[in-house]
């Protein structure tokens, strides 16, 4: 449930006072490895290599819209937004069902806007739906659908 891209960000990413990064090139090679095939020949090399700069130039260019997203991480953001329609669409079922609207009214409608998304994926997979406009919010980990999204 974990994005690539976010594995190789924290690859490259300055360390901190501990003076080392986030993750190891062992560690962005085998999740690399455990999304299967990568289509993508010039990352592959780039992990093998282990060249940082080139790291960067490529996750500069996803996160610009110039290259292509891996087709694991799409296919993670799609469930995960699909995750959350269907937690919103419950949550605004049970909210709309209970007790209070009167038996002979035509019910009532919820109030509910943004909803805590499921816990099965990590944040970072919906702050980049949040950056690619699928979702509103983040703050206080509430997140609500953007108009379209």
């Amino acid at each position: 449930m974990e994005l690539l891209s976010t594995v190789l960000h924290a690859v490259v990413e300055d360390p901190a006072t501990t003076g080392k990064p986030a993750a190891t090139w062992a560690e962005a090679r085998a999740a690399a490895a455990a999304c299967g095939e990568i289509e993508d020949e010039e990352l592959s090399l780039v992990l093998e290599e282990e060249d940082a700069d080139m790291l960067r130039d490529i996750l500069g260019q996803w996160r610009a819209g110039k290259r292509n997203a891996l087709e694991h991480d799409k296919a993670v953001l799609k469930r995960a937004i699909k995750a959350f329609r269907k937690r919103l669409k419950v949550t605004l079922l049970d909210d709309e069902s209970s007790l209070g609207g009167g038996a002979f009214s035509s019910g009532r409608s919820s109030s509910i806007v943004a909803i805590t998304p499921p816990e099965r994926y990590p944040r970072a997979t919906w702050d980049e739906l949040v950056r690619l406009g699928r979702l509103k919010g983040g703050r206080d980990g509430m997140y609500e659908l953007a108009p379209g999204g």
